[in-house]
């Protein structure tokens, strides 16, 4: 295994950003909506909804941008077919620094930040890993 190649650790950041994008949107959304709403849930609760929405909405985001090069039926099952031990260890990992931080499942300026840099950090070496070896790519 290469782990100088310039080009995959590109190709491979590229495909966690659009990941972490769809990610953040499902898993901001969810802890957001209890955080605003008088709906109350145990935080592990609400941290684990944030994971499967985040999951979902990243699906979807990726299914929209796969769907401009490629029918949408491909798109979709490409984006199913992405690596989900990636997503949820980014999804985690995001859960667990807003844990830290707040102390539950709160939403803050100063959360996200940290929250999208190790969601981002946490799966790219196994992005590039996987891209590598067995040149799989989302896009």
């Amino acid at each position: 295994m290469n782990w100088n190649c310039k080009h995959t650790w590109k190709r491979s950041s590229i495909n966690t950003l659009w990941c972490l994008v769809g990610c953040s949107i499902g898993d901001f959304g969810t802890i957001l909506f209890f955080q605003f709403t008088e709906y109350s849930l145990p935080t592990s609760y609400i941290l684990s909804l944030a994971i499967v929405n985040g999951i979902i909405t990243s699906i979807i985001l990726e299914t929209i941008v796969l769907s401009f090069n490629q029918p949408v039926e491909t798109a979709f099952k490409t984006a199913i077919g992405m690596s989900l031990i990636s997503m949820i260890g980014m999804e985690f990992s995001m859960n667990m620094v807003d844990y830290f931080i707040t102390g539950g499942a709160i939403i803050t300026l100063y959360t996200i930040p940290p929250m999208l840099i190790v969601g981002f950090l946490t799966p790219l070496p196994y992005n590039y890993y996987r891209l590598k070896k067995f040149n799989e790519s989302c896009h």
